[in-house]
């Protein structure tokens, strides 16, 4: 006898990305990996500590007999609305699901940091920005650039020799290195396009670790030799290379094609809407495969050697750019989901954090 398909029993469970705050006098509770933010009271917490584990409708409100079932179930959607409870076998329960294996070892601290300061609206406006800093320096005065113990600990004072400018080559990068905003209408070659990303990203050796094996070495130091981070690069005018996304496999000194259908107004929007960045011959987009470091250093603070090794890799290229003849910039302001989708990662196992970029010197007038 054919029994029939037994009905779906919908079951929910609390989101593992959750944490809450007061702001402005009120409770509120946030899901810091999708940043949506929801009012909260002392049942909604309530509600939320039943979905530990994956709950149906009849059990939660056997638990809660004093709310009807229906205002039980507008809660419930609620709480799915501000993605604080996920539906099992939901896209947004394996999303939740994956976050939790990759950053349990470093959840909540970090992971707050890292997911709660993703995707932040940016202004281009000079007119804007100049008002801001106007009412700042109406608030306040800016903060001294430089320190001093002001005899704190010791009011002696011992003077250094004087610096004598050496003929050095080095030297002459180091103090030409600056950040350029215009560029010239040339193209990249291919010879300083390879040298800027072996140089910067490349291996250049490999140490022998008796427990791990062979572990790679580059120009930029790296906590543990982990080397979590990878970059793409969206060729602008690069001549023998079409316009397009590619990855830098650095084992083998190549470049993957990722896409060659990537609009001509995407380094604009990668960083936020500056238009300036059009101008570039080519994006060099650096993001974080966390699992690298996760592996060895279990603990949230690790997080911040991620950050560090995107910058020793920044100011890196941007000195070998400048050796290269080349002007290099970078920057912050950047869209991360709109390049993580282009890029086809998950943003969360691996993850962008840094925008550099490089062009031609625009010709400046003698002075």
């Amino acid at each position: 006898m054919n029994k029939g398909r037994q009905p779906l029993v919908l079951r929910w469970r609390r989101a593992t990305s959750i944490f809450s705050y007061w702001t402005d006098g009120q409770f509120v509770v946030e899901n810091y990996r999708t940043r949506k933010v929801l009012s909260a009271n002392p049942v909604t917490a309530r509600v939320l500590h039943l979905f530990g584990d994956w709950r149906c409708l009849d059990e939660v409100c056997g638990e809660l007999p004093e709310y009807n079932s229906r205002s039980i179930q507008r809660s419930i959607r609620e709480l799915v609305r501000g993605s604080l409870l996920v539906a099992k076998g939901s896209r947004q329960a394996g999303e939740d699901q994956r976050f939790f294996e990759s950053w349990s070892s470093w959840s909540p601290h970090a992971a707050i940091l890292h997911f709660g300061t993703k995707d932040m609206p940016f202004t281009t406006s000079d007119a804007e920005e100049i008002r801001r800093l106007r009412s700042y320096l109406e608030q306040s005065a800016q903060p001294n650039s430089f320190g001093s113990l002001n005899g704190r600990l010791s009011s002696r004072t011992r003077q250094l020799p004087t610096v004598v400018p050496a003929n050095s080559s080095f030297l002459r990068v180091l103090l030409r290195r600056r950040t350029h905003r215009e560029f010239s209408s040339g193209a990249l070659d291919m010879e300083r396009l390879a040298a800027l990303l072996h140089y910067t990203w490349g291996v250049t050796g490999f140490l022998n670790n008796w427990l791990l094996g062979s572990l790679p070495l580059k120009t930029s130091p790296s906590a543990g030799a982990r080397h979590p981070c990878e970059v793409y690069v969206l060729a602008i005018r690069i001549r023998g290379l079409p316009y397009g996304l590619y990855h830098y496999a650095a084992d083998r000194h190549s470049l993957e094609c990722i896409s060659t259908e990537v609009s001509r107004e995407k380094a604009s929007d990668y960083c936020a809407g500056q238009v300036w960045v059009d101008g570039a011959a080519a994006l060099f987009l650096t993001t974080a495969v966390f699992p690298r470091s996760m592996w060895k250093y279990r603990f949230s603070r690790a997080y911040r050697t991620v950050l560090a090794d995107a910058a020793h890799l920044c100011q890196t290229f941007c000195l070998v750019a400048t050796y290269l003849g080349l002007a290099p910039f970078c920057t912050m302001a950047l869209k991360d989901s709109v390049i993580e989708q282009d890029l086809g990662i998950d943003g969360i196992t691996e993850s962008v954090l840094y925008v550099a970029g490089v062009g031609l010197p625009a010709k400046q007038s003698s002075t």
